[in-house]
């Protein structure tokens, strides 16, 4: 099983990184560009667990450990990969 979780910052929450590069591209000619948001990327992979269970483990991760919940949101993924 193979866990792809995406965090990303929660709405009103200040993103430096994102501001950055949006001015860069404005100023490349990138007009109609809105919004840039960065985040993060993580793969889990987990043996000899089912789908549900790698879900669960998952979810636990990021509460715990991955994702900041005051300032972060995060969705995933589990695939039989």
């Amino acid at each position: 099983m193979k866990a792809k979780i995406y965090i990303t910052y929660k709405e009103g929450i200040l993103d430096p990184e994102g501001n950055t590069v949006k001015r860069a591209l404005k100023s490349m000619g990138f007009e109609t560009l809105d919004t840039v948001q960065f985040g993060k990327y993580i793969e889990m992979t987990f043996n000899g667990v089912t789908k549900e269970k790698a879900e669960l483990l998952t979810d636990d991760a990021c509460r715990k450990l991955l994702a900041n919940h005051n300032t972060q949101s995060y969705t995933f993924e589990v695939t039989d990969e």
